[in-house]
């Protein structure tokens, strides 16, 4: 005997947070009340770092913005630390397989959070590498936006899940529409999803979502009607009608189908709910501020294309919320994953 570990420890697919559904509603609601304590600590100066000496792999073959900003954040704040791979840094995929790379990956770091296109990566990396792994998004889940999409919304409406809910609007098909349909069914949520034909979530996805919400108490609906599925609603949500790696080709289709149920004023007003809220995962398309925005003005004559701007830059909005949520979810994911005692220790 040696002493020497020849293999990573073994995989814990409940320190892991792969797709929407991975964790119970007890681990997820546990991981928005420690979201909520250290976003706190921070703001009073207060927080004691839970993860000293961890070291996390970021591998972000897509680009990113908040995602990559709250895991780099979240780790230095707590004492850890990360190392970034982008699409050109590392072998995966390219040279070398995603089980070699999960492989060496599992035996220098504490930690992985993966964002690319296929889920099958992600899992992948969960099963070979032996540390935790978390989905940061893929082309079929984005879970981590999801958890700091439902602290947003307790954080706004002041009440329990089961007394809220929430309208995704346009094109729920993507990655953001249906974490939210499961993650938020499963607490209880009124889910509603406002989408034409060819642009809803696939089967698979609302036979998880009715699931969760038939165990939960909650409910789904899945209809082409925005005016039935925005009635009295709390939250108005909303995405990019183009995601990451889709063709540019493909917008006067999306554009063609989705504007009927692009979120303007009118859109606020019919809720007939003063309070009601927008949310977007961001980035949005809401202005001429960008290159795809002026396009869309110059060629559609849309000023602003899945919301307008008014409503973006409104009272009803709460999307910045959202983003600087990231940090605060993302980082009790990682200490949940990483350092338990701090949960229950110093973290509490």
């Amino acid at each position: 005997m040696t002493g020497i570990v020849d293999a990573p420890p073994a995989f814990t697919p409940a320190k892991s947070l792969l797709k929407d559904g991975d964790h119970s509603p007890a681990q997820v609601l546990a991981t928005l009340d420690l979201a909520d304590r250290l976003k706190a600590q921070r703001r009073a100066g207060t927080e004691t770092p839970g993860l000293m000496g961890k070291n996390v792999a970021l591998v972000f073959e897509k680009a990113s913005t908040r995602t990559r900003s709250a895991f780099e954040v979240a780790l230095r704040d707590q004492g850890g630390a990360g190392v970034y791979f982008d699409s050109t840094s590392s072998h995966m995929g390219s040279g070398e397989s995603v089980e070699d790379t999960a492989k060496v990956l599992g035996r220098m770091f504490d930690g992985i959070a993966y964002r690319g296109f296929d889920q099958t990566d992600v899992e992948q990396l969960a099963e070979f590498s032996g540390i935790p792994v978390w989905n940061a998004l893929t082309d079929q889940w984005h879970p981590t936006q999801a958890l700091a999409d439902l602290m947003t919304m307790r954080e706004s409406a002041a009440r329990g899940f089961g007394d809220m809910s929430v309208c995704f609007i346009g094109d729920s098909s993507d990655n953001v529409a249906r974490s939210l349909m499961v993650s938020a069914a499963s607490l209880g949520v009124d889910v509603r999803i406002a989408s034409p034909a060819g642009y809803q979530p696939d089967d698979r996805t609302i036979a998880m979502s009715e699931e969760a919400a038939k165990a939960s108490g909650g409910s789904v609906t899945v209809t082409a009607d925005i005016d039935t599925a925005i009635d009295g609603v709390d939250f108005l949500y909303t995405d990019v009608w183009l995601s990451m790696g889709e063709k540019e080709s493909l917008w006067e289709e999306r554009i063609t189908a989705l504007r009927p149920y692009r979120i303007d004023e009118s859109v606020i007003d019919a809720t007939r709910n003063p309070h009601v809220k927008f949310m977007h995962c961001l980035p949005s398309f809401h202005d001429r501020a960008t290159t795809i925005g002026r396009a869309a003005f110059e060629k559609y004559g849309l000023d602003g294309i899945e919301v307008s701007d008014h409503v973006f830059r409104s009272d009803h909005s709460i999307v910045f919320e959202q983003a600087e949520n990231r940090l605060h979810t993302i980082k009790a994911l990682m200490i949940e994953s990483l350092s338990p005692r701090s949960v229950t220790g110093s973290q509490a």
